[in-house]
């Protein structure tokens, strides 16, 4: 078996922090999806990218992209309903992908459109980084 049996009693934070990664993995798998199989990945209807020079080069990218959150949304949602334990790690890693995602989009290479995403991270990367604190919080052992 690739994977190990599950051990969801070696989480000790709040329920919170599993959830929200569930949710989150349930984002990434819808996002994943668009960025993969629709025609232009989102990237001119949504993002708002003009597509007319170097358009199939674009979408590549965006299905790559969309492999990525769509893989990340999985990851996401067997770590909340399967491996809790790994939940802090997992909000760690999401935290700084999103500080990094900020850093990117905003200044070190600015994105030009006004796309969902450049704004998304300024609203993600708060939620992730109280949602981690969250799991490293002792709780009284209840069932979650």
């Amino acid at each position: 078996m690739m994977l190990p049996r599950a051990n969801n009693d070696a989480y000790h934070g709040m329920p919170i922090a599993w959830r929200v990664l569930l949710a989150l993995g349930v984002i990434d798998l819808v996002r994943g999806s668009i960025h993969l199989f629709t025609s232009d990945g989102g990237a001119g209807r949504i993002a708002g990218i003009d597509l007319a020079h170097g358009g199939d080069v674009i979408v590549m990218l965006f299905a790559v992209m969309g492999i990525n959150q769509m893989l990340w949304g999985v990851l996401n949602l067997l770590v909340g309903l399967r491996y809790r334990a790994f939940v802090p790690l997992l909000l760690a890693l999401r935290t700084i992908e999103q500080a990094l995602a900020i850093w990117v989009l905003w200044l070190f290479k600015p994105l030009s459109v006004p796309a969902p995403g450049k704004f998304g991270v300024l609203l993600t990367f708060p939620i992730l980084a109280l949602t981690l604190w969250a799991s490293l919080q002792a709780r009284a052992r209840t069932n979650p």
